[in-house]
């Protein structure tokens, strides 16, 4: 089911009584707000060229983006050494990585079609609006705050902002609870199975945006509740929405 499909869905019964709506979005920073891969990929190559390692291509860092600097900082490693090699250097590839990309944030990047109207729009329908992301905090901040986005975000979480990432659930309901409202009244916005499988867990709503990363796979292969073109169109069916809607479907788009 799309999301035009669901917002038919949610409109007003025959006898017009209003229907309540979602209260909250939870919105992911890289590949869903921010195009970001050719600054992992300038990053990466500066760790890489420290180590004497192959360079990589954005093809193969989209790949392995969505978990956390962690797990793409192994992938990377673990696609030119071996396991005992990998181990031996993650942990200086991870401090020259962030070393990297701590200089360079931001300087590749593009924001993606009707992100700020989308987030306008959310906020002028009264919904709130938290950002949670695997990047570290600092980095998603300085991200947000370059597009002029973090204005609109009353939460941030980032991926060392509470104990587990996506697809672990924690961090969507660390959201909810800061922005005080339920998870069946939020609605998950991703580019990822990350996203739609953190969100499912909690008890929320799950919408996708086609222009990602999801680890290099096609978005329709991650079990949402609809595929929306932009964040603008997001916010079109959010506040249309009632609470829970999709959060237990578990139909595919």
């Amino acid at each position: 089911m799309n999301a035009a499909d669901k917002q038919d869905a949610a409109a007003p019964g025959a006898a017009g009584a209003a229907v309540p709506r979602l209260r909250a979005a939870i919105v992911d920073l890289d590949g869903t707000m921010v195009d970001t891969a050719d600054d992992f990929t300038a990053s990466l190559n500066g760790m890489l060229a420290e180590l004497g390692a192959q360079p990589i291509a954005r093809d193969e860092v989209v790949g392995y983006v969505g978990k956390g600097s962690e797990h793409l900082v192994r992938s990377v490693l673990g696609a030119r050494f071996s396991a005992d090699e990998t181990e031996a250097r993650f942990a200086t590839a991870l401090e020259r990585y962030q070393a990297h990309y701590a200089d360079i944030n931001g300087r590749h990047t593009r924001l993606y079609p009707d992100v700020e109207p989308g987030l306008a729009a959310l906020s002028r329908a009264g919904i709130k609006l938290a950002c949670v992301t695997n990047k570290p905090h600092r980095f998603a901040v300085a991200l947000l705050e370059q597009y002029a986005l973090a204005r609109y975000f009353s939460v941030v979480l980032g991926g060392d902002s509470v104990k587990r990432k996506k697809p672990d659930p924690q961090p969507m309901l660390a959201a909810c609870d800061a922005l005080g409202v339920a998870p069946s009244d939020a609605v998950a916005i991703g580019d990822s199975e990350n996203d739609a499988l953190a969100g499912r867990a909690a008890g929320m709503a799950t919408l996708t945006v086609p222009y990602g990363y999801n680890h290099g796979r096609a978005i329709q292969t991650i079990n949402s509740d609809g595929i929306v073109a932009t964040l603008l169109e997001a916010a079109r069916f959010i506040a249309n929405a009632p609470p829970g809607s999709g959060a237990t479907d578990q139909s595919s788009t």
